[in-house]
């Protein structure tokens, strides 16, 4: 886990009823605001269970219900909030985090951003993996959460995704056509429908065609079979954008690769965008000289692994769109050793979520390390996976004290100390749980050593944690992955 130093809070007086109905109509119109201004993924994840928890003094305190959305807070959100509660009270003057496990799920504290701001659902349609156009011309449907705007641009994609914003921009213009290329898993998909979806919301009307060269291919013996070619052909004529995958597909296929020829040649003479994907440049592909000489008379570029920048960028965008929390030394440990493609970090990536939502558990760098140790044995038997897993050795109460430290931002000092707060009682309390269940540490001394406290309140804080862990999935999640992180599980 990375520490994170929580900022200095202020006393907060506790508000009597009329001025808790204020600070809770004041935060409710700045998550009205928010959410006006960010994603929903995003807003939901980051102000869920969140509250104002007091004013004074121009400051107003926001109170987080969990450690790990603090240092987002304060490096994301703190200024936009700030000027969204000045503009709804100009007295606030500054913003100050706080954290307070006791908001989690708890309607009397926080409000409900679900019910106040329920999603405004699309009527779904009985959706197919194809649609079929105008004359009959068959395309793949555009997944709709493929954009320009959510794809992770780094130094390897940078130029293809410049090249798709100009063509989004200006169809059939000086970039045509585009010829994007690159290895599996890679981004080159998304791009390319991305760039279908921009201009179908400029040109709502364009006719725009999303195929395989696999499929292309079956059209075309389709059409040979029944003996419609010039309809095929016809059809083809009247699409303002083509976008075919994985060209290189098309290789001794010599019938199709006549058809695309002189179908390319009319949509480019008519100023038609064409766009194309391949696992290669086109000098490179087995296919006819006649059809990668015209590819290469466009623009080229090409998609290839991303750095680890781009990698880390390309994990957080996901764990927001999955609206989990997961620790940021987990993300970038994933992406130090995931280095293949895009299309490995999901995969990973998926299975962190699965931990969280399947089996209850919080991940961490070392069960990350298992899974990617098993996946790299599978694929590569003889390799070194490039990672060690930390040898196995049985924790002591005093790393569980410091671990729990960690985790929560609280001091060890404080942990063991007299304070009632609740953002260090809890930790405090689980501290004395994982003692208590994983290393059968007796009531005594876990009172001894948490202040000389009698085993009776030893005794209570753990029945207290267990009875929790029963109805509060997130503290089960966290307990967890603390155990896991100390191989006590």
């Amino acid at each position: 886990m990375i520490p994170v130093a929580a900022p200095t809070v202020p006393t907060i007086p506790v508000p009597v009823a009329h001025e808790q109905r204020s600070l809770t109509d004041l935060w409710v119109g700045v998550l009205r605001a928010l959410s006006e201004q960010i994603g929903r993924s995003q807003f939901i994840t980051w102000f869920r269970d969140t509250a104002a928890l007091g004013r004074e003094e121009g400051k107003l305190v926001v109170g987080l219900p969990l450690p790990m959305a603090l240092t987002w807070h304060m490096e994301h959100y703190r200024d936009q909030t700030l000027l969204i509660a000045r503009s709804i009270d100009p007295a606030i003057t500054q913003i100050v985090y706080t954290v307070d496990v006791g908001l989690k799920d708890n309607r009397e504290r926080s409000p409900d951003i679900l019910e106040l701001f329920p999603e405004v659902r699309k009527r779904k349609v009985a959706g197919r993996p194809e649609v079929k156009l105008a004359e009959g011309i068959v395309s793949k449907i555009l997944n709709p959460s493929y954009m320009l705007e959510n794809f992770v641009v780094g130094s390897s994609s940078r130029l293809a995704h410049a090249a798709c914003q100009a063509v989004a921009r200006e169809p059939g213009g000086k970039y045509n056509p585009l010829f994007l290329y690159g290895g599996v898993g890679l981004g080159k998909t998304h791009l390319l429908q991305a760039t279908g979806n921009a201009i179908l919301r400029q040109v709502p009307r364009s006719t725009v065609v999303y195929t395989t060269s696999e499929d292309f291919t079956n059209q075309v013996v389709e059409a040979i079979g029944q003996k419609k070619m010039e309809q095929f052909r016809r059809r083809y004529r009247l699409v303002d954008v083509l976008i075919i995958d994985d060209v290189q597909f098309l290789a001794n296929r010599e019938r199709t690769q006549e058809e695309f020829f002189h179908t390319f040649n009319a949509l480019y003479e008519d100023h038609k965008q064409i766009i194309i994907s391949a696992d290669r440049p086109p000098a490179e592909l087995q296919l006819e000289d006649r059809l990668t000489s015209r590819f290469e008379r466009g623009m080229i570029a090409d998609v290839s692994a991303p750095d680890y920048e781009t990698r880390l960028a390309i994990l957080i965008e996901k764990v927001r769109n999955y609206e989990i929390f997961l620790d940021m030394a987990v993300l970038q440990f994933i992406a130090e050793h995931a280095t293949r493609n895009v299309r490995e970090l999901e995969g990973i990536l998926m299975q962190a979520v699965a931990l969280y939502e399947l089996e209850q558990r919080m991940p961490t760098v070392r069960s990350i390390a298992d899974i990617m140790r098993k996946l790299n044995k599978d694929e590569k038997p003889q390799e070194d996976p490039g990672f060690q897993v930390p040898q196995t050795r049985r924790a002591t109460f005093q790393e569980v004290i410091e671990a729990v430290s960690r985790y929560y931002s609280v001091s060890v000092n404080e942990i063991v100390g007299e304070s009632r707060v609740r953002e260090i009682l809890i930790p405090r309390q689980i501290a004395m749980y994982i003692g208590r269940h994983r290393l059968s540490v007796s009531y005594v001394h876990i009172g001894e050593i948490f202040g000389n406290r009698d085993h009776t309140t030893v005794m209570n804080a753990v029945h207290k944690i267990e009875k929790a862990l029963q109805d509060d999935p997130q503290l089960l999640r966290e307990v967890r992955a603390l155990e896991q992180e100390l191989d006590l599980v």
